[in-house]
């Protein structure tokens, strides 16, 4: 296809001339500041090249925030656009685009990185470990992640964003109905950053079976580890289908091949069917970890041990079964027939049971325990009430006669928001302002967190829970608008305050950020929340080698057991030795690079441009065989000084027995 130089950049809309011209100042303004503050040696030996878990970890997660703004952004111009019947504040065209990188980028750009940023702070902590498995691999995950979250991105301002919606179906997806370059973004970014998070879960997998320190049983680890090491399988089962399909739909977009177009002898529900094969899996890698943090945040600030850990561990191992059962229920209105239908129907239905385990089991938990009410455990008992009700419309729609009545409406909708809104946002939320003084050395303040927390519920549950009735009395999804004898009206204003409030309430976060990075107290100790698990056994920031001294484990919540018997807690000169770390690496920033350049060819179809640039990616891989860099021993008075600093202030790890 040849791309004409005048499509290349987007022009003729004021918000996306607005956009454009805002991202221009943005950049400008960013190569100042650090060249101002001259930092950019520090950011290339600190961030660009670390393979340090934790940093990691914080580039995932302010990645996360960013693109969690961009996508409310999206969410808030469809509120706009729907706040009144007959609005022209957005065209058809516009609004397809919108609701489609909506959907992607709250998905894939911005619950997987702030979940998987998470889980890279935290899991080699809470195991005992040092690093993950392969911490090269680590570093090249994040920059194919951010690689293929920038190339998704830019669309929307060079060469047009896609527009088929976010499950991206044939025929629609395919070049007979959409000629532009849109879905290429959708079919080359997808896969780049797929790849990134496919080798993520490979890396959890080792990592957690293999690095575990001494006394870690399968059976003593952390709820949340227990979690990301289930959906990392899911991951590494589910993600070689998407690569798969969005492989052979590359090929039908750009190569002219005829996997799924119809016209040339494909099946569009071939890739309605690889497509969730993966996508409901998907639901399950982002819902799972996020059950694991709630369960670390209601055992902290109940007091309490959770209660069932083992029923909860085999809850989530039949959660992911199940969750690679269940996808034809997306199809219940395609025809499938009533055999099909009540076998998909049993087996989503049953998917409620361990869920159900698991919500008993929280109760439980914070029974007769002596509950604090915290910024994170505001979220977590939150998350219950707001669950239950995505959960109980979920089990609606999977009784396949009903969902005859609900499927195409804002009730299905409404639902998978009240699902994947209180199971992954609250908890990320719940997550950030638990583990932010291990990362930062500092904690959010409290009194912007509950702002945050009340003006975001409050918001929620204004925006979403109109849909359902909206919904219920005919209102289709994906439409840009609807007429004033609808009756639709008033419902859809409430839903479009709800989302200014919600958004208010995001604000509150992204100050907090700010105010407490400027002024909150650092000298906190080690374990501020008196807290259960090994992450907290370490200073907060946790040091790059994470522990002068493996700990050793002997119980369930390993942290708490050594308080409460001063056991593990302090270290002595000679058990000091020399640490082995690796050494930072330019190459995975690199190979993002060259991927999302090989990446932006492929999208405008310039083939021998992305063949040549494929050259770039050979030559990265060559230079990793040939890498023979063991990484460096860190000398033992560097470790004793570290240590020192963090273990003899006032607030020191032997004051939060309680």
């Amino acid at each position: 296809m040849g791309i004409n130089w005048h499509d290349f950049f987007i022009v003729g809309n004021p918000l996306i001339l607005g956009s454009q011209i805002a991202i221009a100042l943005t950049m400008v303004g960013i190569v100042a500041g650090v060249t101002y503050l001259k930092k950019w040696k520090w950011l290339w030996r600190e961030w660009i090249t670390t393979v340090d878990h934790k940093r990691i970890g914080i580039m995932y997660i302010l990645s996360g925030v960013l693109m969690f703004f961009r996508g409310g952004v999206d969410g808030l111009l469809m509120k706009a656009q729907t706040s009144r019947p007959e609005m022209q504040f957005l065209d058809a065209q516009h609004y397809n685009e919108i609701f489609t990188t909506h959907g992607v980028i709250m998905i894939l750009f911005a619950a997987m990185p702030l979940l998987i940023g998470l889980m890279n702070v935290v899991i080699p902590l809470q195991i005992g470990a040092r690093d993950v498995a392969f911490p090269q691999l680590n570093a090249l995950s994040f920059w194919l992640f951010f690689s293929g979250a920038m190339l998704f991105n830019i669309s929307f301002v060079i060469g047009g964003s896609p527009d088929a919606g976010w499950t991206a179906y044939f025929p629609l997806a395919g070049k007979e109905f959409t000629p532009g370059i849109g879905n290429n973004y959708y079919a080359v970014a997808l896969q780049i950053a797929g790849i990134g998070t496919l080798m993520t879960g490979i890396n959890f997998i080792v990592t957690i079976l293999k690095m575990r320190t001494k006394g870690m049983k399968l059976m003593r680890m952390p709820m949340f580890t227990w979690t990301s090491f289930v959906a990392s399988i899911i991951i590494v089962a589910s993600f070689p289908i998407f690569t798969v399909a969005l492989g052979l739909m590359t090929f039908d977009r750009i190569f002219g091949t005829h996997f799924f177009t119809l016209s040339g002898g494909g099946m569009d529900m071939m890739w309605a069917n690889l497509f969730w094969l993966w996508g409901h899996p998907e639901v399950y890698i982002v819902v799972l970890p996020a059950f694991g943090m709630f369960s670390e945040v209601i055992s902290t600030f109940s007091r309490k041990m959770l209660f069932g850990y083992k029923s909860m561990v085999f809850s989530v191992v039949g959660i992911a079964f199940l969750s690679m059962l269940v996808w034809v229920h997306h199809f219940f209105t395609m025809g499938a027939g009533p055999a099909v239908n009540s076998v998909f129907s049993i087996t989503t239905m049953m998917i409620a049971i361990p869920t159900g385990v698991k919500m008993f089991n929280w109760l439980f938990t914070m029974r007769k325990g002596r509950i604090q009410f915290t910024t994170p455990m505001l979220w977590a008992l939150a998350f219950i009430p707001c669950f239950v009700i995505g959960g109980v419309t979920g089990v609606m729609l999977a009784m396949g006669a009903a969902d005859y009545q609900y499927h195409n409406t804002l009730f299905l909708v409404a639902h998978f928001h009240y699902v994947l809104i209180p199971g992954v946002v609250f908890a990320v939320f719940a997550g950030l302002y638990y583990w932010w003084p291990k990362m930062f050395g500092h904690m959010l303040n409290e009194k912007l967190g509950k702002l945050h927390f009340w003006f975001f519920v409050i918001g929620f549950n204004l925006t979403f829970m109109p849909m359902f009735f909206l919904g219920l009395n005919g209102a289709v999804r994906r439409s840009y608008t609807y007429s004033v004898e609808s009756g639709y009206a008033p419902l859809f204003l409430l839903s479009a305050i709800g989302a200014v409030i919600l958004a208010i309430g995001f604000g509150f976060l992204c100050y907090n950020i700010y105010w407490s990075a400027r002024y909150a107290d650092r000298n906190i100790s080690n374990d501020p929340w008196d807290a259960r698990t090994l992450e907290w056994a370490t200073a907060s920031p946790a040091p790059f080698y994470n522990f002068a001294k493996l700990p050793e484990v002997k119980s369930l919540d390993a942290f708490w057991y050594m308080k409460k018997n001063n056991e593990g807690l302090s270290l002595k000169d000679d058990e000091i030795k020399e640490i082995h770390m690796p050494s930072n690496s330019g190459l995975p920033f690199y190979m993002g690079v060259v991927f999302g350049i090989t990446g932006f060819f492929l999208v405008f179809e310039w083939k021998i441009a992305a063949l040549v640039a494929t050259v770039g990616i050979l030559a990265g891989l060559i230079i990793r065989s040939f890498d023979y860099n063991d990484g460096f021993h860190v000398p033992v008075d560097e470790i004793k000084a570290t240590e020192k600093a963090w273990r003899n202030i006032d607030k020191g790890v032997n004051n939060h027995v309680s």
